[in-house]
């Protein structure tokens, strides 16, 4: 089912209809699952939930490698807390696939197949405790970047999961800037630490918002069709100019030397990532990409049995007479 609702373009949709569904969209109309919506549509929000599923359960690999080693108890409950928080934010968003129509198992099987993707900042290891701060503190300032404006995204129950999911990022974040302040103000090994994660994970942070708008397939329609709300260069710039204040408050530095406040138009002025090294990474050719896919290969094999079981089950309760009154 996946693989035909992923191809099928949206060539034969009736043009009164899609009319009537743009003004829908135009007048802030939300859409529910079980009415009228154009193909494409569909397919890109079976695209974006699902790769956004994929990246909050991909999301707890580089973090859960830090539980067992977290510096005391209490920052391995609230480690142990986030990443419990992460699976399930995934769940919320397999849950709104679902009701276009995909299941889950079609979702993971496409991820394991390479016919879907997640974040590409999860292909970057952690390598110090000071990751973990700065995977709260700029993965989750861009994630919460990109989602709080998708709580007034146009299909309904998207647009209800990251009502809770930006919530509970928003505590995230708080966690992993808690950490960069505790780091930077220790000892000089620690502050070394804290400045190394920025400079490690400052420009794939900014690569998060997805490639410059000259370069975005998908970001026009998306836009029209109210699926996204900013651009990706626009909320690129909000993060800048929000993190940035932050860095110097932890008195570290932002590894961009042409960095400058842009009094014009009120904004920071600064060096693009590397798009070369974004792409690379998203065909598969990233520090852990072999890593973090095996890993869900490894999930997924292992759970063969569970699913196995809930499905005989459920046969069985469906062939199962039913009771007389």
């Amino acid at each position: 089912m996946y693989a035909q609702m992923v191809t099928s373009e949206a060539t034969q949709d009736d043009p009164e209809k899609l009319a009537a569904f743009q003004a829908r969209i135009d007048a802030g109309e939300k859409i529910e699952p079980k009415e009228w919506m154009p193909e494409g549509y569909r397919k890109t929000l079976i695209r974006q939930i699902g790769q956004h599923a994929h990246s909050e359960i991909v999301g707890q690999l580089p973090e859960g490698n830090w539980i067992t080693r977290a510096p005391t108890l209490e920052r391995k409950a609230i480690l142990l807390a986030k990443v419990q928080d992460e699976a399930g934010h995934g769940l919320y968003l397999y849950c709104a696939a679902e009701t276009l129509g995909v299941s889950r198992d079609e979702l993971t099987e496409a991820l394991l197949a390479g016919k879907m993707k997640y974040s590409s900042i999860f292909n970057y290891p952690t390598l110090t405790w000071a990751d973990i701060g700065a995977v709260g503190w700029l993965v989750d300032g861009a994630a919460i970047m990109n989602q709080v404006p998708l709580q007034r995204t146009s299909f309904g129950p998207y647009s209800r999961a990251m009502i809770r999911i930006c919530k509970e990022e928003s505590f995230h974040q708080r966690q992993g800037f808690d950490i960069m302040r505790k780091m930077a103000t220790g000892t000089d090994a620690q502050r070394h630490m804290a400045q190394d994660a920025l400079n490690r994970f400052w420009y794939p942070s900014l690569m998060m918002f997805g490639p410059s708008d000259k370069d975005s397939v998908h970001s026009a329609q998306s836009m029209r069709w109210k699926i996204k709300m900013n651009t990706n260069d626009e909320l690129r710039q909000k993060f800048v100019d929000q993190t940035v204040p932050q860095a110097e408050y932890l008195g570290l530095t932002v590894p961009d030397p042409d960095l400058r406040w842009n009094a014009e138009k009120g904004g920071y002025d600064f060096t693009e990532p590397d798009w070369s090294e974004f792409f690379e990474v998203l065909k598969g050719n990233g520090p852990c990409n072999a890593e973090r896919l095996a890993a869900r290969q490894k999930a997924w094999d292992d759970g063969a049995w569970v699913r196995g079981g809930l499905m005989a089950h459920a046969a069985k309760q469906a062939a199962a007479p039913v009771a007389a009154e």
